[in-house]
């Protein structure tokens, strides 16, 4: 079987096949697992944590920004004016207040647009691209108060001497440093309170994802067809093997029940959850089921959320082994390329049609909820879900993440 996907230095393959050698089998009238048997749809709660809209008369983006704008420049206009009335200027000082007013709003509002272009570089480099413009701005303010008064708007109000005029032109270096530190820290602000706001609601699709884990792996049907292989292991006189179940069984409710959404584990622990579904999973469809492992050294100590490829294992069984007689095969590999860690998990089924079904329809409600947290805890654009459809068959999910360690965050 080739392996899937290029850039993988070296990889750890496993193949798990059951030994029971015998097929599960109806006990005491009770039915044994049927393979294709649809199981009712469930429906997903995850549009219910999506982002409330602000309530009513509450001020938001641009229009917060223009208030707060022309309300500051209003404001330094009418100290100005106040205080030179103060120091002796004539009523008429007016006429050099509102054209530096007016400058002000112009060329802060263009000092915005470039501290938001560089608003992602690191500190060192943000301050050497914003410094400039803020001199820049500086000058020009001195420009306009300089042309201002020689256009005889105000005679009696030019200084003395030209200390007075670098005077003047000096302050406004400390006006414009005022408006971008006001501006950065209220942007600061609001970014803090967005994170906040992810993270609340991070943690309320983490717990409704650890509810849903609850209802996918352990709702009646995979309950009773797990009950009912071990019952038929026991009828069979094959104690042991159904010993190993139970303990396998015990051992997937403890992880299920104790294990925190919200923990970020290793990729390693993540597989071994996993490969606690899977061992159960073996006992109903014996040989019927190759899962493949393909994992890079390096790929195994990423952190990824809890909880989160169990879902999607599930979907390959159920869609793509469990309907075949012949039952199939599913692949998980991963790797990191470029800061990325990147999951495959891949099955020789059908297709990838009843996944790219809406979740509504009782399809990919395991897809859509690992896109909708992937999503809030990482941002639209630092993860992905894609759905791809081989040259060969079957089907393959790729999961792509930001790569961190407990040892690089």
């Amino acid at each position: 079987m080739a392996q899937l996907g290029s850039g993988a230095a070296h990889s750890d393959t496993r193949s798990w096949r059951n030994g029971t050698g015998r097929a599960p089998s109806a006990t005491n009238g009770v039915p044994a697992f049927a393979p294709g048997a649809k199981l009712p749809p469930m429906q997903s709660n995850v549009d219910a944590l999506q982002p409330s809209p602000a309530p009513a008369g509450r001020v938001t983006g641009p229009f917060r920004f223009w208030l707060l704008h022309l309300s500051g420049w209003l404001g330094y206009g009418v100290l100005s004016y106040l205080s030179a009335l103060a120091h002796g200027k004539p009523a008429y000082y007016i006429k050099v207040t509102i054209p530096l007013v007016i400058a002000g709003v112009v060329l802060t509002w263009a000092l915005r647009l470039v501290m938001r272009a560089a608003w992602k570089l690191p500190p060192a480099a943000f301050v050497t691209v914003t410094v400039w413009p803020i001199l820049g701005i500086s000058v020009l303010m001195g420009m306009v108060y300089v042309s201002a008064l020689g256009w005889g708007y105000c005679v009696d109000c030019r200084p003395d001497d030209v200390f007075g005029y670098l005077a003047y032109i000096g302050s406004f270096v400390w006006v414009i440093l005022a408006w971008a530190a006001l501006y950065f820290g209220i942007k600061k602000h609001e970014e803090g309170k967005v994170d906040a706001d992810r993270a609340l609601r991070a943690t309320a699709i983490a717990h409704e994802a650890q509810l849903k884990m609850l209802r996918y792996q352990l709702n009646p049907h995979f309950l009773f067809n797990t009950l009912n292989a071990i019952s038929t292991l026991i009828l069979d006189e094959q104690g042991n093997t159904a010993n190993r179940m139970v303990m396998r069984l015990s051992a997937f409710l403890r992880h299920s029940l104790d294990n925190d959404p919200m923990q970020q584990v290793t990729l390693a622990q993540e597989l071994e959850a996993i490969r606690l579904y899977l061992d159960i999973e073996k006992l109903r469809f014996e040989d019927r089921l190759t899962v493949i492992e393909r994992v890079d050294p390096g790929a195994e100590n990423a952190l990824l959320p809890s909880l989160l490829l169990q879902p999607l294992i599930e979907n390959a069984i159920k869609y793509a082994i469990a309907p075949r007689v012949e039952g199939g095969r599913v692949e998980i590999e991963a790797h990191v390329r470029d800061g990325r860690l990147i999951i495959r998990l891949s099955d020789d089924g059908p297709g990838c049609e009843l996944l790219q079904r809406p979740a509504g329809s009782g399809h990919g409600v395991g897809l859509a909820n690992t896109r909708e947290r992937l999503r809030v805890l990482y941002g639209e654009e630092a993860q992905s879900v894609r759905i791809e459809s081989p040259s060969g068959g079957g089907c393959r999910i790729v999961l792509e993440l930001p790569y961190r360690t407990r040892s690089r965050p």
